[in-house]
């Protein structure tokens, strides 16, 4: 199971942080998504992103979180070399997050 199964994203940037919002689907898999997503998880799934340590806000009322990467768009979407340094790339591949079934 990933984490596309039990939620979607909504991204953003600005310089060099990328900012991205995980919703649950469901009420009821918000605690799975909180489990799953912590700033360790992402952190690894993204491998070298670098950048600083990630900042996670919790959002229960929305059955969300937020993610907060500074440093990790390679200096930002006009000073970067990298081929898409958006932050909606990276939501995109977050998506692709092994999760716990259960």
């Amino acid at each position: 199971m990933i984490l596309r199964d039990i939620a979607h994203v909504r991204t953003g940037d600005k310089g060099d942080i990328s900012q991205i919002a995980v919703f649950a689907y469901r009420p009821e898999d918000y605690p799975r998504l909180l489990a799953s997503v912590t700033p360790q998880a992402v952190a690894q799934h993204f491998g070298g992103l670098g950048g600083r340590p990630i900042v996670r806000y919790e959002l229960p009322d929305l059955h969300a979180v937020n993610l907060v990467l500074e440093g990790a768009l390679l200096g930002g979407v006009t000073r970067s070399l990298a081929l898409d340094a958006h932050g909606k790339t990276l939501g995109a591949q977050l998506l692709d997050l092994p999760i716990s079934p259960e």
